[in-house]
């Protein structure tokens, strides 16, 4: 658990760090407001321990500007005046707890604890995995009835892969959680408490290496029961089945063209359109299908591709492929999902976006871009249905058209105006028609946080407003991923998105250049084969912009041969992923492109020099 103590009493800012960090807290200090800010900008907290009377920016202050940003991170405001108007003051700014000077210790402990179960409801009293359990409250680990005596690190250690069991953690990923950033080791040190830690718990009684080594990736926790990795290899993994079901039907329709293109054959009528659309849905199933543990069936589907290509004498084609095209039928049809329930989903809150939109055929495009950006967003027509409706739910950003019925702009204008002071603000952006100065002044005067033009795409709008939601802090890196097999795009979207990253997915390629200029992503992964324009053809337009060249771009694609591979890098790229796509060489090729643009970029923030400054 990562702690930002903001305190101008060094005497007390160190006893406080002292308690916390003996109950096993990350503390990170600062003296004073600003530098207290550049730390909350750069760095992700769980809890912010807050003096009101601060120098150069006040608690209360800062406060605000944490909530304006968006930051929900759990505040709790300490203070010396005991006074109801402070405590309205400090609690309307938008603090969490506020607790009055001189406290207990145990007390501040105990509204800490209290805030950051509030501030993660996944989080339970007690991390279990299989017979071992650690225990937060007491600072306890024990392997069945064994305690286990370890270090202040190798706790912190071993708390972290509880709290996240299914994630990877690199070796730079856990100096930043486990080490203030002013003070960290060398990446020996996190191998040396690994093995330290590994030889621990097999001293315990648990399995050998419960603590497992992704090679290149980093570590883990090591899955509680191999059935699962078994099963899927033949299979549609468990968590990829909804997914599945919602698009099987799509395959199968893939596999009808190639079954009408070779219906055509004894004809005569086989054009070279048709078979290029054949050789193309083949040439996607081989791909996607891997993607998704259908192994044979993937393979099956590249050897129709292949023959589709080389074939001499396309009279005896059809019979030739027959068999695989009944395999692949088959394989397909049988992979239904049996319908079971499934465990109850975590419960973590999306979102919320109020659209006022008289349009209802737009308004359902931003619907379901919505759904695919994972973001709940709640459709009404006019401005009088929009204050009822937030009336029942406080939205965390409005998107609305300008020109509404019944209701004047200016009307509008106020309405906005209302709701840049509310507090907490709610960010307001506006789509119009209308597209002079006078227009754009007036809202942004009114509070607007956006403008968006009309005629406008949904999914460039709604690509538009994410900023908004989550504020600079979460600084999650922007992926855009262009491919026109929606089914691996949604594929790509569930193993991407537990990482962190922030996931727009783009089926027409036509709209590229809008998208990318809206989101101004960190990088690009793209297929080579798309209808009208190629992922090649996207590199290049990428590698002659001046604002582009330089971002990361890596390609996902069927195609096996050197001659393909070679134009794909002759184009620009940066990377080549074969499909089936594996999951783990997917995350560890982006995180590394990621890392290299960020080590190579020229801009250096205040934060990183005054992290520089420290470690010297």
């Amino acid at each position: 658990m990562k702690i930002l103590l903001v305190e101008d009493d060094e005497a007390l800012a160190e006893l406080l760090k002292n308690e916390l960090t003996a109950h096993h807290y990350l503390v990170d200090v600062a003296f004073e407001g600003n530098s207290g800010w550049q730390l909350a900008e750069g760095i992700i907290y769980d809890l912010i321990l807050l003096d009101v009377g601060l120098p150069q920016l006040n608690g209360i202050e800062f406060c605000q500007k944490r909530r304006k940003k968006g930051d929900r991170t759990p505040i709790l405001l300490m203070t010396a005046q005991d006074s109801s108007n402070q405590k309205v003051t400090g609690l309307d700014a938008g603090a969490d707890d506020y607790l009055i000077k001189p406290f207990d210790l145990p007390e501040l402990l105990a509204r800490i604890r209290a805030l950051l179960r509030r501030g993660n409801n996944t989080r339970l009293p007690i991390l279990t995995w299989g017979k071992l359990r650690l225990d937060p409250g007491k600072c306890q680990v024990m392997y069945g009835q064994n305690q286990l005596k370890l270090t202040a690190k190798e706790y912190e250690l071993l708390e972290l892969f509880l709290r996240h069991p299914e994630r990877i953690f690199s070796q730079s990923a856990i100096l930043d959680h486990l080490w203030c950033f002013d003070d960290p080791p060398s990446e020996n040190a996190v191998r040396t408490h690994i093995k330290s830690l590994r030889q621990k718990l097999k001293k315990a009684g648990t399995a050998n290496d419960l603590i497992e080594t992704v090679y290149g990736l980093g570590y883990r926790l090591k899955a509680r029961s191999q059935e699962s990795s078994t099963t899927q290899s033949s299979g549609i993994p468990p968590a990829f089945l909804s997914i599945w079901e919602r698009y099987q039907h799509q395959y199968c329709d893939r596999l009808k063209v190639i079954q009408t293109t070779l219906d055509h054959i004894p004809t005569g009528f086989l054009n070279p359109d048709s078979l290029h659309d054949a050789i193309r849905e083949s040439h996607t199933l081989a791909g996607s299908l891997g993607s998704f543990g259908l192994i044979r069936l993937s393979e099956v589907a590249r050897q129709i591709e292949h023959s589709l290509k080389t074939a001499q004498d396309r009279t005896t084609l059809r019979d030739t492929i027959a068999p695989q095209i009944e395999e692949l039928h088959q394989g397909l049809t049988q992979n239904s999902p049996e319908k079971q329930t499934p465990p109850p989903p975590p419960e973590i809150p999306l979102p919320h976006i109020l659209t006022i939109e008289p349009d209802p055929i737009f308004a359902q495009a931003l619907k379901e871009q919505a759904i695919r950006a994972h973001l709940n967003l709640k459709m009404v027509s006019t401005l009088s249905e929009g204050k009822e409706q937030m009336q029942q739910q406080r939205p965390d950003l409005i998107l609305l058209e300008l020109s509404l019925p019944e209701t004047s702009p200016t009307q509008v204008l106020e309405w906005i105006t209302s709701l840049s002071t509310a507090q907490p603000p709610i960010p307001v952006v506006v789509m119009t028609e209308q597209n002079t100065l006078n227009d754009r002044v007036a809202v942004a005067r009114a509070g607007g946080q956006g403008f968006l033009q009309k005629p406008i795409l949904a999914q460039e709008a709604i690509a538009s407003v994410r900023p908004f939601l989550k504020g600079d802090q979460t600084q999650s890196p922007q992926l855009l991923i262009v491919d026109d097999d929606c089914q691996l795009l949604a594929y790509l979207e569930d193993i991407l998105t537990p990482w962190g990253f922030e996931i727009t997915s783009l089926e027409h390629p036509q709209a590229f250049w809008q998208i990318l200029q809206h989101i101004q992503p960190d990088l690009v992964l793209l297929d080579i084969e798309m209808p009208e324009v190629t992922g090649i053809d996207l590199c290049q337009v990428l590698r002659n912009d001046p604002q582009w060249m330089a971002l990361p771009v890596l390609f996902l694609s069927s195609h096996q041969d050197s001659e393909t591979i070679q134009q794909v890098f002759l184009a620009g790229a940066d990377d080549y992923i074969q499909k089936p796509i594996v999951e783990p060489e997917l995350i560890a090729r982006i995180l590394n492109r990621l890392e290299r643009r960020k080590v190579g970029s020229k801009g250096c923030s205040p934060l990183l020099v005054q992290q520089c400054l420290h470690r010297n």
